[in-house]
Order: structure tokens, then C-alpha cells, then sequence
């Protein structure tokens, strides 16, 4: 990778990671499926009236906008407001590698590799630690919240997957932007049922800077410049060479909550945070790291035998 492509990488990861800072700060004054409704309000209009409807057919577009939208955002953002720690929900909802992998298997027959299940293993170990411990903002409803919006995510990856074969090259910001739209209706009536229409008034008729300044940020550097830098990304470089990135955003989500939210974990839950990290190293490097290895071995044995 070049070194200005590396440094656009670099600079999503830092968007990404510091986007559950701006949740955070957020959910404190907005509620938050209302702020999950907004911030796709803010991000998709009037982007989508210059922007062409890409070339997947409703029912997927629909059932990505559920999943990757509304399921995936609803219960990050709410998990966060009743009790997780903005540095372990950026490292709780890197899960969806697995549950990416779980719903490929179960549903469309593809087949488990050993780094996948050693991963899985490590991982699950550390999560049920982390899971185990209530701890500083940690709750039980939280931990639940943040791996059900992975399991969203990574359910909504599948159908990507599904939806995008065989469909002509198109605009990945006009993909975040229709499926966006899709969630707004979603997430305002559930935040209307939820919420209230009084919690609704108050947003409105007395806003705060930090809310403003949260939502500008989710909706316009973390959701559109983020995707457009991240798709130019994968426009250049094999995605087994761009993917690997994201392993990062728990790093800066983790060490700027320390920072600015001045988030402190127990023992075991940094333990469980540390095992979580590397299961999901074995799970995303671990097949390639084996095939190179293999190669090496091979070359060492072929140059012997000459």
C-alpha cells in the first residue's frame, strides 16, 4: 500500500475510533434511537437527491438498511446510554468478524477455517470475561446491547455480500446514503414509541452544543467521509489488504476514551479485552499468516532438494 493510501487509512481508523466518543457525548443529551434517527436525517439529506439509487433491488436495499442501520445502530447506541464504556463497545462490536462468518455458514453453506474457530475460541473466552465482571460504566443490558448490534452488523455484511453480486460497479456513498434513508422512518417511530414525544421537545426546543457537535460529527465525518475515504480503499487494494485496518479502531477507541472520558477497566476486564484482540488478529490474519508460512516452507524444501 502507498504511503498517501496508507495515511487515508490511517485517518478513517482515527474517524472510526473516535466516533464512539462523539456516541458517547451524544446519547448523553439526545436520546438515543432519536440520535440514531437524526443522524441519518442529517447524513442522507439532501446527499440523496444527488445521488442515484444503486443498482440493488429493494428488498435487499430495505433489508440492508434494517440491519446495518436501524438493528446495528439502535442497539449500539442504546447499549452505550444504559451501561458500556465507549472503549470496550469499540472493541464488543469488532465481533461481528464472527458473527459474519456464522451467518455465511448457517445460511449460504461456506465453510469454517481453523483460523476462524481458534479465533472464535480465544475471543469468545475473552468476551465471556469481559461479560463476567461489572465493572465502572459496565452493565449486563450494555455488554447484551453491543453484541446484539454486532450480531446486526455483521448479519447486514452477508446480505452486502448477497446483494451486491453480479450488480454493475456503483457509488459505495450512494449505498450509505439510500440504505440510510431506509432506517430513518424505522428509527423514528421506535423512538417515538420508546422515548416520547416529550423526550423530543426537549432535543428540540433546547439544544446544546455538545449534542450539535455529536451529531455533526456521526453524520458527516464518521458516516460520509469516513465510507468515501474507506471505499476509495477498496476501489485500490484487494479488501485482504485494506480489512486488516479496522483492526485498529478498538486501539484508538479504547486508548481516546482513556483520554477524554477518562474510562478505567478493571484487571479482567483488560484481560478479556486483550484476549478479544487477539482472537480477532487469529481470525482476520491467522489464514494468511498460514499460507506464507506454508510457501516459505515449500521454497526452503524446493531449494534442498536442489
Amino acid at each position: 500500500m502507498k504511503r498517501q493510501d496508507l495515511l487515508l487509512g490511517l485517518i478513517v481508523i482515527t474517524v472510526w475510533g473516535l466516533n464512539f466518543i462523539a456516541i458517547k457525548l451524544g446519547v448523553r443529551d439526545i436520546p438515543p434511537l432519536l440520535l440514531g434517527a437524526l443522524r441519518f436525517v442529517v447524513a442522507c439529506f439532501p446527499a440523496i437527491f444527488f445521488l442515484p439509487r444503486p443498482p440493488v433491488s429493494w428488498p435487499w436495499l430495505i433489508a440492508l438498511g434494517l440491519f446495518l442501520n436501524v438493528g446495528q445502530f439502535a442497539f449500539l447506541f442504546l447499549g452505550m446510554k444504559i451501561g458500556m464504556p465507549a472503549g470496550l463497545a469499540s472493541l464488543l462490536l469488532q465481533s461481528q468478524a464472527f458473527f459474519t462468518l456464522f451467518v455465511a455458514v448457517t445460511w449460504f453453506g461456506e465453510r469454517w477455517q481453523w483460523n476462524h474457530l481458534a479465533g472464535l475460541a480465544v475471543a469468545g473466552s475473552g468476551m465471556a470475561m469481559i461479560g463476567s465482571q461489572q465493572g465502572g460504566e459496565m452493565t449486563v443490558g450494555g455488554f447484551i446491547m453491543i453484541l446484539a448490534a454486532a450480531a446486526c452488523w455483521g448479519t447486514g455484511n452477508v446480505f452486502m455480500r448477497r446483494a451486491t453480486l453480479g450488480v454493475p460497479p456503483f457509488s459505495a456513498l450512494s449505498l450509505v446514503v439510500w440504505a440510510g434513508a431506509v432506517a430513518i422512518v424505522p428509527l423514528l417511530l421506535l423512538s417515538w414509541l420508546i422515548e416520547g414525544y416529550n423526550s423530543w421537545l426537549n432535543v428540540f426546543l433546547s439544544p446544546t452544543w455538545s449534542s450539535l457537535a455529536s451529531l455533526g460529527y456521526l453524520s458527516y465525518v464518521a458516516t460520509l467521509v469516513g465510507y468515501v475515504l474507506w471505499s476509495k480503499l477498496l476501489a485500490r487494494y484487494p479488501a485482504a489488504t485494506v480489512a486488516p485496518l479496522a483492526l485498529l479502531v478498538p486501539v484508538v477507541g479504547m486508548s481516546s476514551s482513556v483520554v477524554f472520558l477518562g474510562e478505567t477497566l478493571s484487571v479482567w476486564q483488560g484481560l478479556g479485552a486483550l484476549m478479544v484482540m487477539s482472537g480477532l488478529v487469529v481470525h482476520v490474519l491467522g489464514g494468511r499468516l498460514s499460507v506464507q508460512a506454508g510457501s516459505q516452507i515449500q521454497t526452503i524444501s524446493d531449494n534442498k532438494d536442489n
